[in-house]
């Protein structure tokens, strides 16, 4: 039987192992068949020999019965953290209830410091442009307690003096100095807002 051809031992009958593929010399796939006619095999199992080593290959429905496995696994683990933290009470019913993330806030160190709106700088120099725009812009009308009518303000303007008058005013203030009349009136007492 050792020293028959390739042709008698396709007419054989039985459990033969064949060289399924080399990849030399690392890698060997080794087929256990049973042969029942020349033409007719049935594949049992497979080997695969990586460095020196052999292995057993496993079959289709041992893989995917354990990738199926795993998965069921993962999922069930999911309903089981889930169920952890739902809750009941008859009074109130179902709650979820997260200590996990409540220790995490409570151990993290709170460094973070409240900032002020503004500094003593930003505010004084806010109330000044305030007031110098409240100088350049007085309000229309005032009210003088909150509830009451608004009052308007009444505002003098001085009389303009015509062009050529002023031009004749300018030249005798630049001749006499001493004598010039002073231009600028007091300014008015307004009503002060609150």
């Amino acid at each position: 039987m050792q020293r028959l051809t390739l042709e008698h031992l396709n007419q054989m009958v039985g459990v033969e192992y064949i060289l399924l593929h080399a990849q030399e010399p690392i890698l060997y796939i080794i087929r256990k068949q049973q042969r029942q006619s020349p033409n007719q095999v049935i594949p049992l199992s497979d080997y695969y020999i990586i460095a020196g080593v052999v292995y057993q290959a496993p079959d289709l429905g041992s893989v995917i019965g354990s990738r199926v496995l795993s998965a069921v696994h993962g999922v069930q683990s999911a309903f089981d953290e889930a169920m952890s933290y739902c809750r009941y009470h008859p009074s109130k019913g179902y709650w979820w209830q997260f200590n996990d993330q409540e220790e995490r806030e409570k151990s993290k160190p709170k460094t973070k410091k409240k900032e002020e709106p503004s500094s003593l700088f930003q505010r004084q120099r806010v109330d000044m442009l305030l007031l110098d725009l409240r100088q350049k812009f007085p309000p229309a009308f005032y009210q003088p307690k909150s509830g009451e009518k608004p009052i308007p303000v009444e505002i003098k303007k001085e009389p303009e003096l015509p062009a050529e008058t002023a031009k004749q005013e300018e030249r005798d203030s630049a001749k006499n100095p001493q004598q010039a009349p002073a231009t600028k009136a007091p300014p008015e007492k307004r009503a002060r807002l609150q």
